[in-house]
């Protein structure tokens, strides 16, 4: 559980737009953003788009996803030697040379190495391309892949040992099947282990997986200290490729920020500060609501992001436990209490039948209620579905009540006499003719 609401020392923690206007973390998302639905768009597009962001920043943008995408603790713990990866990427007539340091961590820097153990020659376009379009983008993708050293019995070893980096860094040129389960040990999340949310979030999430998202996650965790937490954040860069990550916390960090993970220091129980975040970077795809799973704070949230989920994306709520525990606002025994997170949530299904009530004028629709188009629970876990939640009732003919057999019988009757009557029409208008 994360702590993502309570009083400061110098009380509530406040936010305003301005906050945000000179952000560079954030002006490198937008940044990100663009090259993301370019990636998609013609060649004339992308390359215009590369040269407003500088083609030596898109470059480091995506060597910096690449090595953001390889797990590379095995092939460095294995390695002898520093591995040297060198990147050239042509673009409007030049190369933009950019190498990756790999032992025992993977640093990335800017210009040519000195002594590479691999060069990789790709097309910056195609790079984009690969590691930001949708899967079905066009582009020659295949690098060509020079191995430095390999007839030189003094640096044979560094040479072998770079073959494996290399072999994970293009891994991320690729669409790659993943484990959620996985991704949430290998990132430190709770999300499977603690909890066994990671089935269902494949189930529900891999459909969005290919498109452009921007992803909200209330609660970063590592309560107080502002470099723990943010295990969720990753899993989730990790699975949307193309997706935009931000997480909320009430505690200040900034230092777990890293390419497409960006984080805000807020309130959950303060709409008006989920409101005026949703609207600078809405609209949202996917909220998580990961945080104080206190259930007034719960509701809250989801009434003030909620509206703010494009159509066909989703809204989700986890440790649903907490609304049977009375210390978060909950009840074992008020089942039904709108108050506590599973009695709104059995509120919002009688809104998604709102068109079935009788008679008609009992309820009166709100806009959740037109816009909840679906919902699954899970054990402690609700994932709902936005959308259009107008198609209509039954026809009119269907009785609201249930019928006594003497007024089944009744209708019945009606029903083989209208029949009867409509045969003896059509035999007296003669083949072919209209009765009426």
């Amino acid at each position: 559980m994360t702590a993502l609401t309570g009083q400061h020392e110098n009380g509530r923690h406040e936010n305003s737009p301005s906050d945000h206007e000179s952000d560079p973390h954030e002006t490198g998302l937008h940044r990100i953003r663009a090259l993301i639905l370019a990636a998609d768009g013609p060649e004339e597009q992308l390359a215009a788009v590369i040269r407003s962001a500088g083609a030596e920043q898109t470059a480091a943008d995506l060597v910096d996803e690449l090595v953001g995408r390889a797990d590379l603790s095995e092939q460095l713990a294995a390695a002898a030697a520093a591995v040297v990866v060198q990147f050239e990427l042509a673009f409007d007539g030049q190369v933009l040379r950019h190498h990756l340091l790999a032992g025992p961590k993977a640093e990335h820097r800017t210009g040519p190495a000195d002594e590479p153990s691999a060069t990789v020659e790709l097309d910056l376009l195609d790079l984009a391309r690969a590691v930001f379009g949708a899967r079905h983008t066009a582009g020659n993708r295949t690098p060509r892949i020079t191995w430095h050293g390999i007839e030189d019995p003094a640096r044979l070893m560094p040479a072998l040992a770079a073959f494996p980096v290399v072999q994970q860094l293009l891994r991320g040129l690729a669409e790659q099947p993943l484990d959620l389960a996985e991704l949430s040990l290998r990132h430190g999340s709770d999300k499977w282990g603690l909890h066994y949310y990671t089935e269902h979030y494949a189930r529900h999430f891999a459909p969005l997986r290919d498109r452009p998202l921007t992803v909200l996650e209330l609660g970063i965790g590592g309560y107080a200290d502002p470099a723990a937490g943010g295990g969720s954040l990753r899993m989730w860069k990790r699975f949307f490729r193309r997706g935009l990550v931000y997480g909320v916390d009430v505690y200040d960090k900034t230092a777990l920020r890293e390419q497409r993970i960006h984080t805000v220091q807020g309130d959950q129980a303060d709409p008006a500060f989920l409101t005026a975040l949703a609207e600078r970077i809405g609209p949202i795809d996917i909220v998580i609501d990961d945080g104080s799973h206190y259930c007034p704070d719960v509701i809250a949230a989801f009434g003030a992001l909620f509206p703010h989920v494009v159509p066909g994306g989703l809204y989700v709520i986890e440790d649903l436990q907490t609304s049977y525990w009375p210390g978060y606002g909950g009840s074992s025994e008020r089942l039904g209490d709108p108050t506590t997170s599973m009695g709104f949530l059995k509120q919002l299904l009688d809104g998604l039948n709102h068109e079935e009530h009788e008679p008609p004028t009992a309820h009166r629709p709100s806009g959740t209620d037109r816009t909840l188009a679906g919902a699954h629970f899970y054990h402690n876990l609700a994932i709902l579905d936005k959308g259009r939640n107008e198609e209509g009732t039954v026809p009119a003919w269907i009785p609201r009540r249930q019928l006594s057999a003497e007024e089944i019988a009744g209708a019945r009757w009606v029903a083989e006499q209208q029949s009867a009557q409509q045969s003896e029409q059509q035999a007296e208008a003669g083949p072919g003719q209209d009765p009426s």
